[in-house]
């Protein structure tokens, strides 16, 4: 669906952007293109239950709403490995720019295992700070830098 169809669209469900399709609306079209809408956080098994919004405007997602992985990863990094897979560690570049400004080298980024997965998947724990083994912040992707929260009680 072209760009002019798919405004049509929205301006046919009496909105000029859109956000969501309801069902009325998705009975007036056809066929949509592109990437798929994302699920709603409930939907999706990897959204984490958030509580309140963090100092950097991101919201906070306690370490018990994550999955029970996520909690592992936080544990190995308090403890200082060892790591299962050798890029967690890294410096996490934040080139989508959906944390806080930092200078480089401030954020480093940890694999969170999503069973039964052949690659290192797309759940990263990411922190913020020294020491690495008690850093000040700690964030949580579930889609692989899209969306962030800031976890609480890590």
């Amino acid at each position: 669906m072209s760009r002019t169809t798919l405004r049509a669209a929205a301006l046919a469900c009496g909105t000029a952007l859109l956000l969501t399709v309801t069902p009325a609306c998705a009975r007036q079209s056809t066929t949509f293109t592109g990437p798929p809408p994302k699920a709603s956080p409930s939907a999706a098994s990897h959204a984490p239950s958030t509580t309140a919004q963090s100092k950097s405007g991101l919201r906070v997602c306690e370490l018990s709403s994550l999955p029970a992985e996520a909690g592992t990863t936080v544990n190995l990094i308090h403890r200082g490995g060892p790591f299962p897979y050798s890029r967690d560690g890294i410096v996490f570049g934040n080139f989508e720019r959906r944390l806080p400004n930092q200078q480089r080298g401030y954020y480093h980024e940890y694999t969170v295992p999503t069973p039964g997965a052949k690659t290192r998947g797309t759940r990263r724990v990411i922190t913020g700070g020294e020491p690495p083994t008690n850093p000040p912040e700690f964030y949580y992707t579930g889609d692989h830098y899209e969306t962030f929260c800031q976890i609480g009680g890590a």
